[in-house]
């Protein structure tokens, strides 16, 4: 199974023939390995194209333990849908009992198995014990939920010899499936599904706000029909507490539902155990959104989707362009400016589409200077901005408006220097404010509620550290932390709870790291509706960027272009729109398929709003 090699290329001869005209790849589960001899990993299947389907083989005939092992352990990172092959692996009690779908372990290298897994030189022997080994690297759950792991994976797993077929199978082994990190990236694939942020609407007409949860699903294997599954089981367990789902309870795929697909039309049916009676219009026009914005992440071109209850009972549709309109969607608002402040201390903005590099001071006391500006942020409706000025101290909030004024702060900060005073703030779609008080000697995070000139401290009961910066998801359900401690920074993600009518405030709960291998991090933003962009380096490296899930994993494909001394990045939820970074030739911007180009060269602070 899954050992990640150096190219990730080598394929041993004969270990695998590919059928192109079916576009499949068959395993060769009983490929050679020596029932004794030393601790040896197993190989990791060659990185597939993403249309090519990989099934094992099932173990030969008098094959040794050694042997049924390799074979059990390459079946694992199959394409097989319930993993028949690798439960002819196992005997029959085994087989019956064995639940595969409990877990995923990641391993860095794929399983070693550490024992010999021979009959230990007498041939009466009839049964042994082999021991998987590796150093683990993250875990999925039975929810699919992603979560960074380390130490050392070890477990055993037991073989017997049928006295009458002569026939070696594993008849003692943990629930769930382990891989390598090439076979788990690909057998799986990082999707979000969506819920609403609990008791939150914005807007005129009270749209709920949808928000991201990331899962993972073996993407080669009915893919749609898993993740619609994942929808109707509801939330993971970490983002839970603060999101809801509109579909009722006990909702699940009507009986023997597989293959959901889009027809000719881009339109998709989702067969539901509902009757017409347990849903209003309303209800289910969320329960045809919570699908489309889940779905889309596999299907960008769906156009619509149908929810059909018992009978065939036609219970809603709802096309793309009417989902918009029904929820608040972070990843479908394009800014309209990107901001930053100039040589000048003064809050300039530059238009979105714009391919030049002038910018113009923003209406209002921001764009006027004589603050000692460090940092702003604007709201995602563009009508309001926060500045940090007095040299850190101070935190303003203003109307972009000609006509308005500064007035007083309404958050300040006694720490000793500006790098130990007020971080960027941030803004949600309710409209509050996020700004985090960096003093060592009482690290604080405080939140103005909805246009509040009175500043609440929200509890951070898990922190350790110092909080360095802080920025809130769009959906204003979820905020990253950067968190300093013992001259290291990491990035945690955190839910908000917010006031139920007991009393306890708002606090920011389950803190996770979203970046466990960087112990360095000098700027972030939000990059997605749950990636994030970071830029910091790992123990002894140098600076690199990368994007993120706020679950941990790191996602596939290209880094933006390198980018040398980045101090701040700006990014949008919309990822058509150009990065933008504070770097040593000041701001510099990155439109898709281009370069780096000079902006400002004496600008800092650049931010989208939010």
């Amino acid at each position: 199974m899954a050992a990640d090699r150096e190219g990730g290329a080598r394929r041993r001869p004969g270990r695998a023939v590919a059928f192109a005209a079916l576009g499949i790849v068959l395993l060769a589960g009983c490929a050679s390995m020596p029932d004794s001899g030393d601790l040896r990993d197993v190989e990791s299947t060659p990185r597939q194209d993403t249309g090519v389907r990989v099934f094992a083989m099932p173990p030969a005939d008098g094959a040794g333990p050694g042997e049924i092992m390799q074979g059990f352990l390459e079946a694992l990172t199959s394409d097989d849908p319930q993993y028949d092959t690798a439960r002819k692996y196992l005997t029959t009690d085994a087989a019956h009992t064995w639940r595969p779908e409990r877990s995923a372990t990641v391993l860095a290298n794929g399983p070693s198995i550490e024992t010999d897994c021979s009959p230990g030189g007498r041939e009466e022997t009839n049964s042994v014990t082999c021991v998987l080994t590796g150093s683990r690297v993250a875990t999925v759950d039975a929810q699919q939920a992603y979560q960074p792991a380390g130490g050392t994976y070890r477990k055993k797993l037991h073989l017997t010899k049928n006295p009458k077929s002569g026939q070696w199978r594993i008849d003692g082994l943990p629930d769930g499936v382990v891989m390598g990190k090439s076979d788990f990236q690909r057998n799986y694939k990082s999707v979000d599904k969506y819920y609403f942020a609990s008791d939150t609407a914005v807007g005129a007409g009270g749209q709920p706000v949808a928000v991201a949860d990331p899962v993972f699903v073996r993407g080669k294997v009915d893919p749609m029909t898993q993740l619609v599954r994942s929808l109707l089981n509801g939330p993971t367990a970490w983002l839970g507490p603060v999101v809801r789902s509109s579909f009722p309870t006990g909702t699940a795929l009507a009986k023997g539902t597989s293959g959901l697909a889009p027809d000719d039309q881009n339109r998709l049916t989702v067969p539901l155990n509902l009757k017409p009676s347990q849903v209003t219009a309303g209800k289910c026009t969320e329960m045809a959104t919570q699908v489309l914005f889940t779905l889309r992440n596999l299907t960008p071109t769906l156009d619509s989707v149908e929810l059909r209850g018992t009978g065939d009972d036609r219970l809603c549709e709802l096309s793309e362009e009417r989902a918009e309109s029904a929820a608040w969607h972070g990843s479908s608002k394009r800014p309209e400016y990107v901001y930053f402040i100039d040589g000048k201390r003064r809050v300039v903005r530059m238009q979105t589409a714009s391919t030049g590099t002038g910018s113009v001071p923003v209406p209002g006391p921001l764009g006027e200077g004589g603050r000692g500006l460090r940092s702003v942020a604007v709201s995602r409706d563009e009508h309001t901005a926060a500045g940090v000025g007095d040299e850190g101290a101070s935190l303003y909030v203003t109307s972009l408006a000609a006509d308005s004024s500064l007035g007083e702060p309404l958050v300040t900060s006694t720490g000793a220097t500006p790098e130990e005073r007020l971080s960027t703030p941030s803004w949600d779609a309710r409209g509050d404010l996020w700004v985090a008080d960096r003093d060592p000697n009482r690290t604080r995070l405080f939140v103005l509620e909805q246009g509040a000139e009175k500043p609440e401290q929200v509890a951070v009961p898990d922190l350790s550290g110092t909080i360095e910066e802080a920025r809130v998801a769009a959906d204003g359900a979820r905020i990253a932390l950067v968190v300093a401690k013992d001259g290291k920074q990491s990035l945690l993600i955190g839910r908000i709870q917010r006031d139920d009518g007991t009393g306890q405030g708002i606090s920011v709960d389950g803190l996770r790291s979203a970046t466990p291998d960087l112990e360095q991090v000098s700027a972030l933003s939000w990059a997605g509706d749950s990636r994030l962009l970071v830029v910091g380096q790992e123990q002894g490296g140098v600076q690199q960027m990368r994007y993120v899930q706020d679950d941990g994993s790191t996602l596939d494909g290209p880094a933006p272009g390198a980018l040398t001394s980045v101090k701040a990045i700006a990014a949008s939820e919309d990822e058509h729109v150009p990065l933008v970074a504070h770097s040593e030739d000041g701001i510099v911007r990155l439109p898709s398929g281009a370069q780096w180009q000079k902006v400002d060269k004496d600008g800092t602070a650049p931010v989208y709003p939010g």
